[in-house]
């Protein structure tokens, strides 16, 4: 079982609370960063996709929260949490985060200033987390109408990226190496909003062209040449924060037949890829317990 710090876990939930109040979805995170909450099907024999609409707690990024009452309790159910992740690419600030990594012996900001002088962009002043390594978090806004993929090196060696589906180990998080901490100037900042040279270089480099119906108009072709770019691990994700742009957007429904078509393409079955647009469906809905 855990070892539960409660002093850490009483700072932990009022850093999460105060990044709430700022509009920044939140999670409880174990001491490992991983979420402190295991998910509630992890025992079950076939498993369907599930983002919390069973309405149990466990389903990682998919149970972030603005809202203050739903914090506490995920925390209440989590007493061994230590931390929280930020999840990205949610209203308002269409989180993106830049991981600039220190292991391995790479020398991340040096490619990033590299990237910048050779694609002509500069990164504004904005949120910078310091790492327990010596690495930085930067927080960047994007365009509400993108989505950004989580990547792994293949901006430039140690620079990883966090989008749709992921999230950001939030300063004041105690973790097994370390506090995050904001960076000295940069705590009263709002992200700064993505340098347009730099959002093309985190876009997903294009497929072959799939025909979409004209009706859904320009975004939603996005929307499904993003699910078909898909690799497997992602699959999932990338669908399901695709369906919730579509609704958000008002052509959920317009959308759903070329969503499911684009998802089975990428080796989804056909009733995962329903379910999983139906739990976005859900998800997006005015609703009181809609996660802000």
């Amino acid at each position: 079982m855990a070892t539960i710090d409660r002093q850490a876990t009483t700072l932990a939930l009022a850093h999460a609370l105060s990044a709430a109040e700022r509009g920044l979805a939140v999670i409880p995170l174990s001491r490992t960063k991983l979420p402190a909450l295991r998910s509630p099907h992890r025992d079950d024999p076939d498993p369907s996709p599930c983002h919390g609409e069973c309405g149990r707690f466990g389903h990682g990024v998919y149970d972030a929260s603005t809202d203050p009452r739903r914090i506490r309790e995920l925390f209440a159910a989590a007493p061994w949490a230590t931390g929280y992740g930020i999840a990205c690419g949610l209203h308002p600030h269409h989180l993106i985060g830049i991981d600039l990594d220190t292991k391995s012996g790479t020398d991340s900001s040096a490619a990033l200033r590299e990237l910048a002088l050779r694609h002509l962009f500069t990164i504004p002043a904005t949120v910078v987390v310091m790492t327990p390594s010596g690495g930085r978090h930067l927080w960047l806004s994007g365009p509400p109408d993108v989505i950004v993929p989580n990547s792994a090196s293949r901006l430039a060696p140690g620079i990883d990226i966090r989008g749709a589906g992921g999230y950001l180990v939030g300063p004041g998080s105690r973790t097994e190496h370390g506090v995050y901490a904001t960076a000295p100037g940069t705590a009263h900042l709002a992200p700064a909003p993505c340098p347009r040279e730099l959002l093309r270089l985190l876009m997903p480099p294009p497929r072959a062209h799939h025909s979409t119906p004209a009706t859904t108009g320009q975004h939603g072709q996005g929307l499904v040449q993003f699910v078909l770019a898909a690799h497997e691990g992602q699959r999932n994700t990338r669908l399901f924060w695709a369906a919730c742009r579509a609704y958000e957007n008002g052509i959920g429904p317009q959308l759903t037949v070329p969503l499911v078509e684009a998802a089975v393409q990428t080796g989804l079955t056909e009733r995962e890829a329903r379910s999983t647009i139906a739990s976005a469906a859900r998800m997006t809905a005015p609703s009181p317990r809609h996660r802000g």
